[in-house]
């Protein structure tokens, strides 16, 4: 599995100032030709002038799939040893990383605490801003100093201008504590770059309205979150085929998901999946390595066991030896 390669963590030392990029310098901030005079446009206008602007998104993310693939490699390494991934971010990459990390445990089934996110501003800011609270390396440094960021976490910076000092200061403590650290912002050459180990830079262009990120960048941030958390949580095996046989069934909803993706894996009635599902506990991995490796409940808990959770492994026992 490709790893990000780490050097030695540098003693910590109160960040200095250093010169960041003028604001009206950054990509993300400069005018976008494709709007001008936006204010005098009819409603279908605009829709399809943002509608346009947005394609670019997928295509700039393209261009950083070989750093996202390094990073989902890390992240589930980081998992399965026991650590990690916490999220840094402010305004609207903050609410992005907090919509993420809560989306973990309903589709994975993962802990609470192996996904997190740190907020500028803390839980409050989701629903309001507090924007003020982004200026500060010392709070960031402060927030994930709480969190006791070890060598076996990953903590990941968002900023779609790369400078953001609540975020440089918590990705740059996090470094010198021994975690494995990533950026992944919007513009070139970023001081967040400058104290990550990789960076995504996903170059989305001038937003539609100037400066506002939270349109195609948070898009691009969405994206690549997205894929960070499913292509690790793939790799750990949380996913068979491309079902979620890890879903967490706690409302009416995912019981119905959990019924189907037994039906579908399996090739079995809906009955014969109900009665399955509640023989193994409520439990959809325990579920189908029953039904796929033939085994009982106790049989298909110490192969789930035995692979950590790797659902395929466990079905296919032989493999576990190797």
């Amino acid at each position: 599995m490709a790893t990000l390669t780490m050097p030695s963590p540098p003693p910590f030392e109160k960040p200095q100032s250093r010169p960041s990029a003028d604001l009206q310098s950054l990509i993300t901030e400069k005018p976008n030709e494709a709007s001008a005079g936006l204010d005098t446009k009819s409603a279908i206008e605009i829709a399809r002038i943002i509608n346009h602007d947005d394609t670019k998104v997928a295509a700039a993310v393209k261009k950083a799939l070989p750093e996202i693939a390094m990073v989902i490699d890390t992240v589930a390494r980081s998992l399965r040893d026991g650590g990690r991934l916490i999220y840094v971010g402010a305004g609207s990459s903050g609410r992005i990383a907090a919509l993420d990390a809560s989306e973990c445990p309903p589709t994975f089934s993962t802990a609470p605490s192996q996904v997190q996110y740190i907020m500028a501003g803390g839980p409050k800011a989701l629903a309001s801003a507090s924007d003020v609270n982004e200026d500060s390396p010392e709070l960031g440094q402060r927030d994930i100093a709480r969190r006791r960021p070890t060598r076996k976490d990953i903590v990941i910076g968002i900023s779609a201008s790369g400078r953001t000092p609540y975020v440089v200061g918590a990705t740059e403590y996090a470094r010198s504590r021994g975690a494995k650290t990533a950026a992944i912002t919007c513009n070139p050459n970023s001081d967040l770059s400058q104290v990550a180990d990789v960076t995504i830079c996903a170059e989305v262009g001038p937003e539609v309205l100037s400066g506002s990120t939270r349109m195609k960048a948070s898009t691009a941030q969405k994206m690549i979150l997205n894929m960070i958390t499913t292509g690790a949580m793939t790799r750990l095996g949380y996913v068979y085929e491309n079902l979620m046989v890890n879903v967490h069934m706690k409302n009416a909803k995912l019981v119905e998901r959990g019924i189907s993706v037994l039906m579908k894996l399996c090739d079995i009635d809906r009955e014969t999946a109900i009665r399955t599902i509640k023989s193994a506990g409520k439990s959809i991995p325990i579920a189908v390595v029953m039904l796929k490796a033939n085994v009982d409940k106790m049989e298909a808990v110490r192969r789930l066991q035995k692979s950590d959770g790797n659902v395929r492994l466990a079905i296919d026992d032989s493999r576990l030896e190797l």
